[in-house]
């Protein structure tokens, strides 16, 4: 894509697409997520961008200088995905989870774009409006403000560190899906207890607990450090 972005207001094409619609950055990054959870990652070109929007893809270059600026924008919209209908509750440790929830969630509902932008740092609006919000449930809660920061580091990192993972695992085609869930069975399920006694005894749990995501139960040992570190963080 071409280094020349046209400004804000001059961004409108008066003309319709083939299919009727005028062009705008938020079609583009709905279509750029739809066809990547329909083709994966080499869905986002230019070329198949334009064709699905029935546009040239000259015109693409109107709103995002490269194919990067395109992938920020889309890691944007999941983070705004994620915050739609949030609302604070004033009790710190359910506004984390539900925002942490929510962010693992939306996530895994785009498992191929949140392969590509889950370890992005945007910049752009929706981020910068999650950060202001996760800092200030800390801040109001009365978290010192260097504990805060390193909290809600920790809480992010986390969220988006399972949500890459759960997604990556959804990303992958059904037959490799199914061979790795096969496994704990037929691998996992059949070790003696003799060389490994404590699989062997753990083993019904085990094969249990991975079918889903570790997340919720990580999120909530999170809140509970934190709400242990509290005082002292308070005091401090």
């Amino acid at each position: 894509m071409s280094e020349r972005v046209i400004p804000e207001g001059g961004r409108k094409r008066r003309r319709p697409t083939k299919q009727g619609s005028v062009l705008s950055e938020q079609l583009i990054v709905e279509t750029a997520l739809r066809l990547v959870a329909q083709h994966g990652a080499e869905a986002l070109s230019v070329r198949r961008l334009g064709a699905a929007l029935g546009a040239d893809p000259s015109a693409l270059y109107r709103y995002f200088h490269n194919t990067d600026a395109l992938l920020l924008a889309l890691a944007d919209e999941m983070i705004g995905r994620a915050q739609e209908g949030w609302r604070a509750t004033g009790d710190w440790r359910e506004d984390l989870r539900s925002m942490g929830l929510r962010i693992h969630a939306c996530y895994l509902s785009h498992p191929q774009a949140a392969v590509l932008g889950a370890y992005r740092t945007t910049g752009r609006l929706h981020e910068t409006r999650a950060v202001e919000r996760i800092l200030g449930i800390l801040r109001s809660a009365g978290f010192p403000d260097a504990f805060a920061v390193r909290a809600y580091h920790a809480f992010v990192d986390q969220a988006l560190a399972f949500a890459a993972l759960d997604a990556a695992a959804l990303a992958l085609p059904k037959a490799a899906r199914e061979a790795d869930e096969a496994v704990w069975n037929s691998v996992y399920g059949r070790l003696s207890a003799d060389t490994h006694p404590n699989i062997a005894a753990a083993f019904p749990l085990l094969a249990a607990d991975m079918r889903d995501s570790g997340y919720p139960f990580a999120l909530e040992l999170m809140l509970d450090a934190m709400a242990a570190l509290r005082p002292a963080a308070a005091e401090a």
